[in-house]
């Protein structure tokens, strides 16, 4: 018995248009069609153009029909499309601009159009789209759909068409050679319009800039070579009085159990592992052996550095040990500088002077603080979201069901990393300032790319393979965990109402090109990382997608929002170490720690990076939250509710634990987690 379903007011059999219902039962007879047009509410949405709409049925089209000659901002419009004869089942909407108006040009975004057809069915028509003079798009309404759903060969076409276009529109492009491959812009004024920023976020991302190179100027640290004169010269730095958390850092930066603590819930806390054996390049005797953790920087070791005045910056690979004692407190007991043991490379204890201890601290979280930024920040959150967003763009069509669920989740992705490479890791970034450089930057993310695997995307194997299930207060775990079976829940269910068999999955081949295009452009067709290139199973399609959105939402937030909390305090987080390593104990200071830590003008950009990189935008879309309606099914409509009544008991619980902790965590919860990589 075939299965039947209605889309656009007609019945569906196996897929296929099979018999009209509402739409078709009027022919003769002159009929109205109402169409709700809505424009968006950003900044210059509205138009004083034409426009034009035609629809297109089964049986025929409508007259070309205009709508107006003025639309405003957030304002919704409506209007009549009067027919003679029967359209048949609605199939697309044409939506046109006038090329030819008088008026200066200005763009227009469509946010939807509701058409109520003349029996009183209401079918969306999701748009979404800045149209510019002169341009035409044909939207889809109603359900989403898989290509061989397409029975219509004016639907199968225009999918086609549609594919075809947004492949030439967003084109891969090597960045360089053993990373992930990037959009094609050369000028990023050419960013097309749907996925560039808004003005309102554009203009605040200027602002914030501008505002944090005042604060650079009026401290004196615009050109500054000079070292800092004292710890209480780096904290008169106002930024501090704007977070509790880091002047919080800034007063226990030197004590073991924070530096401990951050490792677990920093913005870093993906190198931790428990210790079941001690690494052969580590001398330390057993009976230290009991609850111990390692963080060990070994990718970092041999990158190339940064050179100051013909002399390469020392940058070494350390490896630390910790132990979690009775307490429930994790502190580091040994630090070993450079990977190789030798006389020359001591074994750093908490028994040795303070300054001697100190100094091993600060190289720890130097080797921490770059592994950060260009690991798990860059190449982890944001290239992958940028992967994902132009697969999405270039393989999945409007009307398909999973670019319905996954673009929200790309929203200003591209803009953003476009941002980051001339700001962050490209050749005028602040890359080229730390202490490996634009080329060791850039090295140390093609090992960590050649590294990365499936499973460390993917939280509850992560955590598993790093032995961290049961180690205490460890908040990042905690939400972490949460919130993958939340977004898990949410994408199975969405997933199996539209792939209710695992045929339907291996038989859609738009699905199997966006896979396959992630796996080559993103992970180089590295078959050691696990990714799948392709996918055979509903189950294989809800955890891939799972891992999509935790990664662009919930993982950014995780290594994004504390950077200013732990990174603004500079000693914490020294990018840059201006003296090489300790050779034997006994012979530091207080001044050497001084000297060794970077200088105003570096210290003043860095801090200006990470407070402009830290705030929360007007235009921030939560996590769940879905301002632009893609889908129009009452069960996936529910299913949306539903995932924000989860998060929403999340964040109520996660606010009740945070009452209780002298340092909240909140870095997860889901209010302040956004939808999409945006900063």
């Amino acid at each position: 018995m075939p299965s039947h379903l209605t889309f656009l007011g007609c019945k569906l059999v196996s897929g296929f248009i099979f018999v009209c219902l509402s739409c078709c039962s009027y022919p003769g007879v002159m009929a109205d069609f109402t169409l709700e047009v809505t424009t968006g509410s950003m900044s210059y949405a509205g138009t004083f153009d034409h426009l034009y709409v035609t629809l297109i049925g089964t049986k025929r089209s409508s007259e070309h029909t205009q709508l107006t000659s003025e639309v405003e901002s957030e304002k919704m419009g409506t209007y009549s499309v009067t027919t003679l004869l029967s359209l048949g089942c609605l199939l697309l909407l044409k939506l046109e601009k006038d090329p030819f108006h008088e008026s200066p040009e200005q763009s227009w975004y469509c946010s939807k159009i509701v058409v109520r057809t003349p029996e009183g069915d209401e079918i969306l028509f999701p748009c979404h789209t800045w149209l510019t003079r002169g341009g035409v798009v044909f939207l889809r309404g109603g359900r989403a759909t898989k290509v061989f759903e397409d029975g219509d060969p004016r639907l199968v076409n225009q999918r086609k068409k549609e594919r075809v276009q947004q492949k030439l529109t967003f084109k891969w492009d090597e960045y360089e050679e053993g990373l992930a491959y990037v959009l094609y812009i050369k000028d990023p004024r050419s960013i097309p319009a749907d996925i560039r920023y808004s003005y309102e976020k554009a203009f605040q991302v200027a602002y914030f800039k501008e505002a944090a190179s005042a604060v650079v100027r009026k401290h004196g640290l615009n050109n500054s070579t000079d070292r800092w004169e004292s710890f209480e010269a780096i904290k008169a730095v106002s930024w501090f009085k704007q977070s509790p958390i880091a002047e919080y850092v800034s007063e226990h930066w030197k004590d073991d159990d924070f530096f401990g603590y951050q490792l677990l819930n920093g913005v870093n806390p993906f190198v931790i592992q428990r210790c079941s054996k001690l690494p052969s390049n580590f001398p330390v005797t057993e009976d230290m052996m009991g609850s111990i953790f390692i963080n060990d920087y070994k990718i970092m070791e041999g990158l190339p550095t940064r050179v100051i005045d013909g002399n390469p910056v020392a940058f070494p690979a350390p490896l630390c040990l910790l132990y979690l004692n009775p307490e429930k407190k994790l502190k580091p007991i040994a630090i070993q500088i450079f990977q190789q043991p030798s006389e020359e490379n001591p074994i750093f204890l908490p028994s040795d002077s303070e300054t001697d201890w100190l100094l091993a601290k600060i190289f720890v979280r130097n080797a921490d603080a770059i592994h950060h930024q260009l690991i798990s920040h860059i190449q982890n959150t944001h290239l992958l979201a940028e992967i994902f967003t132009i697969a999405t763009l270039r393989n999945l069509p409007k009307v398909h069901p999973l670019h319905k669920l996954l673009i929200p989740h790309h929203r200003y992705t591209v803009s953003t990393n476009i941002l980051a490479r001339s700001q962050v890791y490209g050749k005028a970034g602040v890359v080229v300032n730390t202490s490996v450089g634009y080329d060791g930057g850039i090295e140390l993310m093609r090992r960590g790319l050649s590294k990365l695997t499936y499973a460390s995307l993917c939280v509850p194997e992560d955590i598993a393979a790093r032995g961290l299930e049961s180690i205490p207060n460890f908040y990042y775990r905690d939400d972490a965990l949460r919130l993958w079976n939340i977004i898990s829940s949410f994408v199975k269910t969405v997933v199996a109402y539209y792939y209710p068999s695992d045929s339907e999955v291996s038989a859609d081949p738009e699905l199997q090109e966006w896979a396959n295009e992630i796996f080559y452009y993103g992970f180089l067709g590295n078959h050691n990382s696990g990714i799948p290139s392709n996918f055979q199973s509903v189950e294989e399609v809800i955890k891939f997608i799972t891992m999509v959105i935790f990664t662009s939402s919930c993982q950014h937030a995780a290594v994004n929002l504390g950077q200013f909390d732990f990174q603004g305090w500079v000693p914490n987080a020294p990018f840059l170490l201006l003296q090489p390593p300790p050779k034997t104990k006994g012979q530091s200071n207080m001044e050497t720690i001084l000297e060794t830590l970077p200088d105003k003008l570096f210290s003043g950009r860095l801090m200006a990076i990470v407070w402009q990189v830290s705030r929360k935008y007007d235009d921030f879309v939560p996590l769940g939250t879905y301002p632009d309606q893609h889908f129009d099914e009452p069960a996936v409509l529910q299913m949306i509710q539903d995932f924000q009544a989860q998060l929403s008991s999340l964040s109520v619980a996660i606010t009740k634990r945070n009452s209780e902790l002298e340092l909240p965590y909140n870095y997860l919860n889901p209010t302040e987690i956004e939808n999409s990589v945006t900063s």
